[in-house]
């Protein structure tokens, strides 16, 4: 692959010396090997592909890092790690070791927040610049955020507060119609109104730029201009809303056409108020699967990039929860699912247009699809919501308040609970076990095959009160012939000297090790929680009796279920020794979930070896 202007490029000091036209010669190559290595690596695609001018053309104008580039979930975030020094390591992009796939400030200064949650960007960059301004300094922060993150309410508490500070914000929209799932309301709506209105605005960032060069007068006359055009334009049209609030508002501008980029982002330098610069993309543009179909292409597996074909993916737990829930669907009106712009990354796709009336796509609001399980609950309805274990973080207050303590007969679906591969640090579903164990009234199972997933949803459907079901990315692992049965645990009995327990997607690995144990002639036991919460240690009423227990955790260990057991051991006086193996107060690193467990010695070998020694 030919990327002459790419490989001269050994800073940002270089590509601001390069023209137009060898800018655009440059994203083109900068979008040839973004394909190349997702293909081989896995990633998100389409997100990346959408913003390569964007991201050429914040480099042209800003001096970053000096200047802070804040990616909203920062997904889209390739251009820019290519662009800051680390294109001979893009290879080695979300691989163990290599550039992670997020934002991500222990790799290189020009990346300013871990981040990998929607709407945090404004906020953030507020903050960065108000602490610019009681400290005299004039650099620029940028916020990058997408149409899609404006449906999170954390973007409208920031917007909210940003238009009351000076200059130095500057808040880029891109706008490209559609974040994971199709975007779904009034703002959606709203964006694609102004975008019926281009000839009011298309000729705006040039000639303010024009203007604003102008010695002396250039500001003061920009801003008497702004004063009459914005009289003229509010009796003939309605005032945005991001002018509402106070913000200077430019757009909409070609997200793809860098000369135009350029210069509205040096006009949006010499206005003294917020700027909210809204540009449109193409998600996917310049590689036609991608733009065929941005969703399968947002964040996707290892594919052939000559026709776009994903590498052929057994079912996974994700698909059989969609599969489960439809059938119920058919035989109880009052069942409706939620999803919070993930429709079909949670399995939701084919319930979504089979189900329409009962299918709730409210955007990227955890909080709100929560909050709102709980009204449809009261309603007489049975709501199903559907998130990420990462994404399920925001919305623990809602648990407390609006579904634990209203005892709401709502299912909480977790999905991607447990190490997440590649992704990283900012999605491992490592929290929601100690979150969830926490709160009074909810009932928790953790399914580690099919059938017990299909029997937990029909049991937590028919099931008064609130109830979590988590299960793990990917799909269902070889047993080795064990099926949970329909009980709270199983216990399989092997001697009284050593208890193997866990229970999730790691049980498969604890199954292995007790297996290759037994074939040693070692007296152990297993010990498999089909129902972690509440679980009633007490029933199993020789617990006690064993000489060592070890329980094995995919979770982070404070609050863990393995505490709760230690609790229990302690309370009981157990003379024995007890060790839990989990994740002790760390976050946890990309790499493939295999490894993960290899690192946290959670998979069977490790388990054998801390038996056996």
């Amino acid at each position: 692959m030919e990327t002459k202007i790419l490989n001269s490029i050994s800073s940002i000091d270089d590509l601001k010396k390069l023209n137009y036209d060898q800018l655009n010669i440059l994203s083109d190559e900068i979008r040839k090997v973004m394909i190349e290595t997702v293909s081989k690596n896995g990633g998100h695609l389409s997100s990346n592909l959408g913003v390569v001018e964007l991201s050429i053309a914040l480099h042209k104008v800003f001096d970053s890092p000096k200047d802070k580039i804040i990616w909203d979930v920062s997904h889209q975030i390739y251009t820019h790690k290519i662009l800051t020094g680390r294109y001979k390591e893009f290879s080695s992009l979300r691989q163990e070791g290599g550039i992670s796939g997020f934002s991500a400030p222990d790799e290189n200064d020009n990346d300013i927040f871990y981040s990998g949650h929607a709407s945090t960007s404004i906020s953030q960059a507020l903050g960065i610049a108000t602490a610019n301004a009681l400290n005299n300094k004039n650099d620029y922060t940028i916020a990058v955020i997408g149409d899609g993150a404006l449906t999170g309410g954390l973007a409208y508490e920031a917007l909210n507060n940003a238009a009351h500070s000076g200059k130095g914000l500057i808040v880029i929209l891109n706008d490209n119609k559609m974040s994971i799932s199709e975007n779904v309301g009034s703002m959606a709506r709203y964006l694609a109104a102004i975008r019926t209105n281009p000839e009011y605005y298309k000729l705006k960032a040039h000639t303010e730029s024009a203007i604003n060069r102008i010695p002396l007068i250039g500001k003061q006359t920009s801003q008497a201009i702004y004063n009459v055009k914005k009289s003229i334009k509010n009796k003939l049209y309605k005032s945005t809303f991001f002018e509402d609030l106070g913000f200077r508002y430019l757009g909409p501008i070609d997200g793809h056409n860098i000369e135009q980029l350029c210069e509205a982002l040096t006009a949006a330098k010499l206005i003294d108020i917020p700027v909210l610069l809204h540009i449109n993309t193409v998600k996917g543009k310049g590689y036609n699967y991608a733009e065929m179909s941005p969703s399968e292409f947002h964040g996707i597996s290892k594919f052939n990039m000559y026709n776009g074909e994903a590498q052929s993916g057994n079912d996974s737990f994700s698909d059989k929860f969609g599969e489960y829930l439809m059938d119920l669907a058919e035989k109880d009106k009052r069942i409706c699912a939620i999803t919070a712009a993930m429709a079909l990354g949670t399995g939701l796709d084919e319930f979504s247009q089979k189900y329409k009336d009962r299918f709730f796509d409210v955007g990227i609001a955890e909080e709100h699809a929560v909050t709102f399980a709980s009204g449809l609950a009261k309603g007489g309805m049975k709501p199903v919501v559907a998130i990420y274990s990462t994404f399920l973080q925001r919305g623990y207050d809602q648990l407390i308040h609006d579904i634990a303590l209203q005892k709401s007969d709502a299912v909480i679906a977790i999905d991607r609970a447990g190490f997440v591969g590649e992704d990283g640090v900012t999605h491992q579903g490592i929290f929601d076990v100690p979150m969830i164990n926490t709160i009074p009234n909810i009932q928790v199972y953790s399914p580690f095959t099919y059938k017990r997933l299909k029997f937990d949803l029909t049991n937590a459907i028919n099931t008064s009160g609130p109830v979590a079901i988590r299960y793990p990315r990917g799909g269902e692992k070889d047993t080795l012939g064990y099926t949970p049965s329909e009980n709270d645990f199983d216990l399989y009995q092997n001697g009284d000297d050593i208890l193997l327990l866990s229970y999730g997607i790691e049980a498969v690995e604890t199954i292995k090790a007790y297996d290759s144990l037994n074939e040693m002639n070692q007296s152990v036991s297993l010990l498999i929680l089909n129902k972690i919460k509440p679980f009633d240690f007490a029933q199993i009423t020789d617990l006690l009796k064993y000489k060592k227990i070890y329980f094995f955790e995919e979770s982070e260990k404070n609050g863990s279920i393995g505490e709760t057991m230690a609790d229990y051991l302690a309370e009981n006086r157990y003379k024995g020794i007890y060790k839990h193996i989990a994740i002790d107060n760390k976050f946890v690193p990309h790499a493939k979930t295999d490894r993960l467990r290899e690192m946290f010695k959670l998979d069977a070998d490790s388990i054998k070896k801390i038996i056996l020694e």
